[in-house]
């Protein structure tokens, strides 16, 4: 199978970072390379002015990737900065894929996660892969059921 390679952003919280080589690991395992242009530990932006990292850091990351995914645990609903991830991504016209951490049994989503999501899927390579591609738009619980979507369409006036 041919490695498709995708530019991401993968939005979550520092505490989450060893999940992430998971993440790809599980990718890689589909098919799919990432090219990672989110900030972790192991890759850390040490600015302290807020403006300096949306306008200098996080904003061209996110612009130079195809999909902004937010890797979501319990914590993930506390952080300002994936908040501000997702809705710079949605003024952009990104693709805004969630992902439940791998183990995760659910929990509440970030608001701007849960409002401009295209897609919500649970820890299977094949199902993050598709809604990475745009080949699902599911808004699923990490079990896999049916989500209530509460998505606000960003074509919309209202």
């Amino acid at each position: 199978m041919a490695r498709k390679q995708k530019n991401l952003f993968l939005s979550h919280i520092h505490e989450d970072d060893p999940g992430l080589g998971k993440f790809k690991e599980l990718l890689g395992k589909h098919g799919m390379a990432v090219r990672d242009y989110s900030v972790s530990a192991d890759n850390p932006n040490n600015a302290h002015s807020e403006s300096y990292i949306k306008t200098n850091i996080l904003g061209p990351r996110i612009q130079k990737s195809s999909t902004l995914v937010v890797y979501v645990s319990e914590a993930t609903k506390e952080s300002k900065w994936v908040n501000w991830e997702v809705e710079y991504a949605q003024k952009l016209g990104k693709r805004i894929v969630g992902v439940w951490a791998h183990g995760e049994q659910g929990c509440e989503l970030p608001e701007m996660l849960d409002k401009y999501h295209d897609a919500l899927v649970g820890w299977s390579g094949s199902n993050i892969v598709d809604a990475i591609t745009g080949r699902t738009s599911r808004s699923e619980n990490p079990d896999g059921s049916e989500r209530e979507r509460r998505r606000i369409d960003r074509y919309s006036c209202g």
